[in-house]
């Protein structure tokens, strides 16, 4: 905590600066066979911020939002803003037109900073963007689009003197660092406001994993999220570690990387895991420099196979959310838990699992009107106590989403409590298991789907009336796949290649919903909440359902009848999802 205490204030940045003057020609980025250098990361990072403070619609401390892949250039233009004491909103690089808008406006950004094959995308919102007189820089020599400048030009031209600390002299411990989205359970997502605290907290999290300057970190997670940014890129700052970055994720590519480069810790989400379990098997899948996976979302069966088929790599399972105020760490490798309740961390962070009633959708409350402890062994909805250490800082421009998230009343009149939204099981021996997310959200491919967002979507297409939105298992598949229950309006049919045009030129690939339901009627419970749970245990089994079914078919563009045959490869795993 002694770096708290420092003045002037001492940040991520600083740690950076500490790092390349220890060892300025150590590589910290390796990307498509490029070495950049950690001194060559500072002058280009400088660079960047010199080319912005040039531009008229900026100024030092102005929010900017950056819409980029995973490229050295994200990284270089986070350090520039970070030198220019701008808090900076990551946009998921798969999101378009309303989502993209809405995601831009949530942080009141003033510049937006695009990669060059964004442009498309940028071009349908500018508009909207110029209407609101953004400066909207894109990552290329030349833009012939007008509202658009080219800035890579600039960047290469502009003066790699450092930046004056004055710049960055307003920032506080409880200044916006950076804002990461999450699904939002009313649609759209919402923007998690990571402060500076927060990520100098961050800072540890490999350090904490024994992880050292000689590690190779191997990034291929998305750096807009919280475990590719923080973890893989904030993490290997404060150890001095070489990055090997990765524009996506590919199982193929996986373990060749990881010898190639030397490759010591690597990161996953539960998907990871599985998708390299389901890579056909090779003489020599032991023989890597492997010792230590970071993550979180890994099911035990797959945790077994992952450490017969490639060694004895330790595994750190852990559960944390972007913006809530509790996390666990499973330092002893007990497999299929996320961490263990102690003592000292009960203290710290006060956290209990309470009673949840799955079919009304919220916390089961005694006659006094408290919540119910959940006892040992049974699920139950984890939730943490709100306190001075353990911030709930909540969401950018969205204080009805922030309150939604709190929860009063819990163990006694006049509490506060973070609602993680997601179920928990405690066993006897006090290790924590993750269950499953409530209610209005489901994972699938790595991402959250917010199944109202998704519904919306659907209902302003030509032909629905009416959407109910839920996750399905799918037999050898992660997390759940997206499928709608849908009413069409009267007068219309049910047009598969229309909603197959609206859903892909709406939607990103994983929250496409894979299923269409045609139903007389959505059934809904007494409060309006959409009847899920029973439209859940149907899932898509024609043998089951009465109702007309669907399925995506990108061969076809459209959504085509599902039949018994194509259900049964499915489900026995011939056809991948």
């Amino acid at each position: 905590m002694s770096r708290k205490r420092r003045r002037p204030f001492f940040f991520v940045l600083d740690r950076f600066l500490e790092q390349t003057s220890t060892h300025p020609d150590k590589p910290f980025i390796v990307f498509e066979n490029e070495h950049f250098s950690y001194s060559y990361t500072d002058r280009r990072s400088s660079k960047t911020a010199n080319a912005l403070l040039a531009q008229p619609g900026y100024k030092a401390g102005d929010t900017v939002a950056l819409f980029m892949g995973n490229e050295p250039a994200f990284m270089f233009t986070w350090l520039a803003l970070a030198k220019l004491g701008s808090p900076v909103a990551l946009l998921n690089h798969n999101i378009r037109t309303k989502s993209l808008l809405h995601c831009f406006n949530c942080c009141k950004a003033k510049v937006l900073i695009a990669a060059s094959e964004l442009k498309d995308a940028v071009e349908d919102v500018l508009p909207d963007l110029t209407e609101q007189g953004v400066t909207v820089l894109l990552m290329t020599k030349h833009s012939d689009t007008p509202g658009i400048e080219s800035f890579s030009d600039k960047v290469d031209k502009a003066s790699d003197c450092q930046l004056p600390r004055s710049l960055r002299s307003h920032i506080t411990f409880k200044s916006p660092a950076v804002y990461i989205y999450t699904s939002g359970t009313t649609g759209l997502p919402k923007a998690a406001v990571v402060n500076q605290n927060r990520l100098l907290t961050a800072l540890a999290v490999l350090a904490s994993n024994g992880v050292t300057s000689s590690d190779v970190i191997y990034l291929n997670l998305p750096l807009y999220h919280t475990a590719g940014f923080i973890i893989g890129f904030i993490g290997s700052i404060e150890t001095g570690s070489t990055i090997i970055l990765k524009r996506k994720f590919s199982a193929s590519q996986f373990w060749d990387d990881c010898r190639k480069h030397s490759v010591t810790v690597v990161q996953y989400i539960g998907e990871v895991m599985r998708y390299l379990c389901s890579t056909p098997k090779r003489e020599n899948e032991k023989d890597h420099k492997v010792k230590l996976a970071i993550g979180n979302g890994i099911r035990a069966e797959v945790w077994r196979e992952f450490l017969n088929r490639f060694g004895n790599i330790e595994v750190r399972e852990f559960y944390a959310s972007t913006e809530g105020n509790v996390g666990f760490v499973n330092y002893v490798g007990k497999i299929g838990a996320i961490g263990r309740v102690n003592f000292f961390h009960q203290k710290l962070f006060p956290f209990t699992l309470i009673k949840y009633d799955t079919e009304r959708d919220e916390p089961i409350r005694d006659a006094n009107g408290l919540c119910v402890e959940s006892p040992k062994g049974e699920t139950g909805l984890l939730v943490s106590k709100i306190t001075d250490i353990a911030p709930f800082v909540g969401y950018a421009q969205n204080e009805e989403q922030t309150e939604r998230k709190k929860l009063h009343n819990v163990l006694k009149k006049g509490d506060l409590y973070f609602n993680s939204g997601d179920l928990m099981r405690i066993d006897k021996d006090n290790f924590i298991y993750f269950q499953d997310r409530v209610g209005d959200t489901f994972r699938w491919k790595g991402e959250n789907v917010a199944t109202n967002e998704v519904s919306d979507i659907l209902t302003i297409s030509d032909c629905l009336k009416e959407a109910n939105v839920y996750g399905v298992q799918v037999p050898g598949h992660e997390g759940r796949i997206g499928m709608a229950a849908v009413t069409v309006k009267e007068g219309s049919q049910f047009d598969g290649s229309s909603i197959y045009n609206h859903v892909v030129s709406y939607l990103p690939s994983y929250a496409r919903p894979r299923f269409i339901r045609i139903q007389n009627a959505v059934e809904v419970t007494g409060t309006f909440k959409q009847m899920k749970v029973k439209l859940v245990e149907e899932s898509f089994d024609p043998g089951r359902i009465q109702d007309p079914l669907y399925i995506l078919d990108n061969e076809e563009k459209s959504y085509i009848p599902l039949t018994d045959q194509v259900y049964g490869s499915i489900i026995s795993g011939n056809i991948k999802l």
